[in-house]
């Protein structure tokens, strides 16, 4: 039989400058969408860089453009909100430490029972810094705390006392005992079933009246304890997702082998379920960082409420659209820095799971 030399393909065609540019017809559409969307903010550069007034007084912000001048004398206000000028080192130290500890907690290499002991011991620090009246400093009512520190701290003692809870309704809800389950049950549904506006106003208003007369409890704590079982309910779910991923091999195996309820929940069921979550775990750590933006309405002078309160300064042109821009930029950074390390764990992760 004759060979037959083989045929070299057929050459392609060149594609149309337009095709190499755009894409396909969807693509293209994007692309002069978002060209587009982007002329049509260049007045907004305009306002807020070329025209901008970055320092000066409110006279010079009357010209027109943003005035970022007025972030720079309020921001000492936006910040720490009413806490007394004489005494916002504490504060700053409280931000210090949250971050630090934070950067401590990154690896999982330090989860342990020492890191969530670091945790108390640290927010106890934070807490007798930010109130005072020992070692000398002034005692500050927690009615004069705002701004960022009081934002970080309520998200950090809402998550971090939720999420025990969020563990044990978790189990609950998937326990074979019927009074735990429907206990579970009916916290997680009610919860979720009230919006967080009026799970605040239960808490600020009246929780008061159901307790004894002689028991007080500071506004803010009833606003953590509000934000704590919020996070809770939602967290508990997230979670329940996570195991039921695992199905009940691992936890048959665990007890063939006489392992205890409690170690296997620690030490095998729970860090699986964990690592198979991190993205909507992520996502309800995120959305609770927001939603302390919500406490200004129950009277908690949070950064937004601080910044509410800084805008409303007469002698300054309405800088409100620069103030909440400037708050928005500081939740963003918060919000994106959580997002980046998730990414970053999950594929720590994936890494393990292929090694």
């Amino acid at each position: 039989m004759e060979h037959i030399a083989a045929r070299p393909a057929p050459a392609k065609p060149p594609a149309p400058i337009l095709r190499i540019l755009f894409g396909d017809a969807v693509s293209a559409l994007i692309t002069v969408g978002v060209i587009g969307l982007i002329v049509m903010m260049l007045p907004v550069l305009d306002w807020a860089v070329f025209d901008a007034v970055w320092q000066g007084d409110a006279e010079a912000c009357r010209a027109g453009g943003a005035c970022w001048a007025y972030i720079h004398d309020k921001a000492r206000l936006i910040l720490f909100g009413i806490y007394p000028p004489d005494q916002q080192w504490r504060p700053v130290v409280v931000i210090v430490l949250i971050l630090a500890m934070v950067v401590a907690s990154l690896s999982p290499r330090f989860w342990n029972a020492g890191l969530a002991l670091l945790w108390g011991g640290a927010i106890a620090v934070m807490l007798v810094l930010m109130k005072g009246g020992v070692f000398g400093m002034v005692d500050v009512p927690t009615a004069k705390w705002g701004g960022l520190p009081v934002t970080l701290l309520l998200a950090v003692l809402s998550l971090g006392m939720g999420f025990p809870l969020a563990v044990l309704l978790a189990l609950g809800r998937q326990s074979n005992l019927p009074v735990v389950k429907g206990i579970s049950v009916c916290v997680i549904e009610l919860v979720r079933g009230l919006p967080l506006i009026g799970l605040l106003f239960v808490a600020a208003i009246l929780l008061p009246l159901l307790l004894p007369s002689d028991w007080t409890i500071d506004k803010l704590g009833r606003t953590v304890a509000a934000l704590t079982i919020f996070a809770a309910a939602y967290l508990a779910e997230v979670l329940r997702g996570g195991l039921q991923g695992l199905g009940k091999g691992q936890a048959e195996a665990a007890q063939g082998l006489g392992i205890s309820y409690w170690k296997m929940v620690w030490h095998i069921i729970l860090p699986q379920a964990i690592q198979k979550v991190i993205p909507p775990l992520t996502n309800t750590a995120i959305v609770m960082v927001k939603n302390t933006s919500l406490v200004m309405i129950v009277g908690v002078f949070d950064m937004l409420g601080a910044g509410r309160a800084a805008a409303g300064d007469p002698a300054w042109p309405a800088p409100f659209t620069e103030t909440y821009l400037f708050v928005a930029a500081v939740y963003f950074a918060i919000c994106f820095g959580i997002s980046v390390y998730a990414r970053w764990l999950e594929r720590g992760v994936k890494r393990k799971s292929y090694a």
